[in-house]
């Protein structure tokens, strides 16, 4: 009771510093907050597990396995799918947000039993992760898409997106010291009591936002919507928009795990070299390096997400903000071709990583705001997952060619991703004509105009 009267006074504060960065109205600010608290634990919890996750892979198996652990989620997803469409039968909003977050806290407690008795947990746990990663934080946006409408959604998601941001951040930052100190299986026990938070603020906010606000959320999906989830590859194929909208995740996740594996590379022969000469284990290296790593990145991110991200948008719109990732790629991995030494990589992955993160996240997420709700759901969580890692199931193979049968160096996938990258912004090209024939304007800047 004193919780919950505790919570009820923090959220109803008047929090004007929220307007510093976009246009919050009065009676929008609880819900704000509340997805925002909600948003930055989900992410807090997700990075205190991703240095534990790159540790024990790394250590167990290289880059190379870590690679093909990547592939292998894209299987895995797609053998949920068929599960997912069970739930989202049965459940939706809060209850089908609140089931998966339920369901991923005992996977887990799982590891943390397995990994107290000493049971290699380096590749499962890897796989997990990455499938954590996506089914969770995919159903949290689609929970935010599904109840703001385009206008509020449009004002609003940078904000929202800015407590990820910095639960990212501050999870990050936090994993090296909390590391030493907990040690690698406390940090999943303390992960797993994080997450159970966030199952206390999924309800409140959905109540939370104002009826002006809302879009038209709906309950469970009525049985024709329910059969084609359960076939979702048919409804994303089906839809010129949609059809582009899994390209263009499948290309963007191809080049952001490709220099995930050449970022894995150099970490692990440059930790390889630091232990050499004394001091700490290739593990403890390697778990330090990527605790900065990614608390570089998410300071970054966070920066970009508060003061940069609603002025791009104000600027050149959606279609614009799509444009600046492949640019940033195709230099990126221009540089490390010629220059394929450790600090340029990680600079590189750096800058990718944030702007992917920030401007990147929220542009992608802001793109299903004016699609159905059989769309939101079924077409979203298709992409979100099974064409997301589809990227990675290309790239698994892609390693596997390139090192074992074609004897490619680091110079040789750089410039492969520099290709990548060129298709990238041809797909992005007809996802902006394709965007233009919505008769709802989402973000200003497109070109869009009101149907009348």
């Amino acid at each position: 009771m004193i919780a919950s009267q505790l919570l009820s006074q923090i959220t109803n504060l008047r929090w004007r510093r929220f307007s510093l960065f976009n246009e919050v109205e009065v009676g929008e600010r609880r819900g704000v907050f509340l997805l925002f608290l909600q948003g930055f634990l989900l992410l807090f919890a997700y990075y205190l597990l991703k240095p534990i996750r790159e540790a024990l892979i790394l250590s167990e198996g290289g880059a190379e396995v870590r690679s093909y652990a990547v592939a292998a989620q894209a299987v895995i997803l797609f053998l949920s799918l068929p599960l997912y469409g069970v739930l989202l039968r049965s459940r939706s909003g809060v209850r089908l947000l609140r089931w998966i977050t339920f369901f991923l806290i005992s996977n887990l407690l799982v590891f943390y039993v397995l990994g107290r008795m000493g049971v290699p947990i380096g590749v499962p746990f890897f796989i997990w992760l990455g499938i954590f990663s996506l089914m969770l934080i995919s159903q949290y946006w689609v929970f935010a898409a599904d109840l703001f409408n385009v206008e509020s959604g449009r004002r609003l998601f940078a904000i929202i997106a800015a407590g990820g941001s910095l639960g990212a951040w501050v999870g990050a930052s936090s994993a090296g010291y909390l590391f030493r100190v907990v040690g690698t299986f406390n940090l999943m026990l303390l992960a797993a009591v994080i997450l159970g938070g966030t199952t206390l603020l999924c309800g409140r906010a959905a109540l939370a936002v104002p009826r002006k606000s809302r879009g038209r959320m709906r309950g469970m999906l009525a049985a024709g919507e329910g059969g084609a989830l359960l076939n979702g590859l048919q409804l994303v194929l089906r839809d010129d928009y949609l059809r582009l909208m899994a390209l263009f995740v499948v290309l963007l996740n191809l080049i952001n795990t490709t220099g995930e594996f050449l970022l894995a590379k150099v970490v692990l022969a440059h930790a390889t070299t630091l232990a050499a000469a004394g001091g700490a284990t290739v593990r403890e290296l390697i778990g330090t390096i990527y605790g900065e790593f990614y608390g570089w990145v998410n300071l970054l991110s966070l920066l970009l997400q508060l003061f940069v991200v609603s002025r791009i948008y104000r600027l050149v719109g959606i279609c614009g903000a799509l444009l600046v990732m492949p640019f940033i790629a195709l230099v990126g991995y221009g540089a490390f071709a010629f220059v394929p030494i450790f600090s340029v990589v990680w600079l590189l992955k750096v800058i990718e990583n944030s702007v992917d993160y920030s401007l990147q996240n929220t542009t992608r997420h802001a793109l299903f705001l004016p699609v159905g709700h059989a769309a939101k759901y079924a077409g979203k969580t298709t992409i979100d997952t099974f064409f997301w890692r589809c990227g990675d199931l290309i790239q698994g193979g892609l390693v596997f060619v390139g090192s074992t049968l074609l004897g490619f160096g680091v110079e040789q996938f750089a410039l492969l991703n520099m290709a990548f990258a060129g298709c990238w912004l041809l797909v992005i090209l007809a996802i902006g004509r394709e965007y233009r024939q919505f008769n709802t304007p989402v973000v200003e800047g497109c070109g869009l105009e009101s149907g009348g």
